[in-house]
């Protein structure tokens, strides 16, 4: 089979023009792998989820009976002991749910929104 001598140039030529279009459509194009974009859809999802169930542990807090003092405690306790704080005390409890980690996002939130 004889191919003519222009085809290797053009298959270089489109071959180069592949690769050099993938480095740029992943680095400044915006390109994303489906890993990646999974897993920024998790995040994003995770993120609402604490920003939803924050003022309701807000609410729970402020409705305790002895909130003012709680409060006290809260904003005297160091800044990354806090979220432990609310935690400890079950105003972040998530009925239902046996997330831990979820539970000290909505804690930590929950904190900061009470010591503002």
């Amino acid at each position: 089979m004889n191919i003519p001598i222009e085809t290797k140039p053009a298959l270089w030529g489109a071959f180069g023009g592949a690769v050099a279009a993938a480095i740029i459509g992943f680095s400044w194009g915006g390109w994303t792998t489906g890993g990646k974009a999974e897993a920024a859809a998790s995040m994003r999802a995770n993120d609402a989820v604490v920003g939803a169930l924050a003022p309701v542990c807000v609410e729970r807090f402020q409705r305790a009976g002895d909130a003012a003092a709680n409060l006290a405690a809260l904003k005297k306790a160091d800044s990354w002991a806090q979220g432990e704080f609310v935690e400890k005390g079950g105003w972040a409890a998530i009925p239902g749910t046996s997330a831990p980690d979820r539970v000290t996002a909505v804690a930590r939130a929950c904190a900061a929104l009470l010591v503002v």
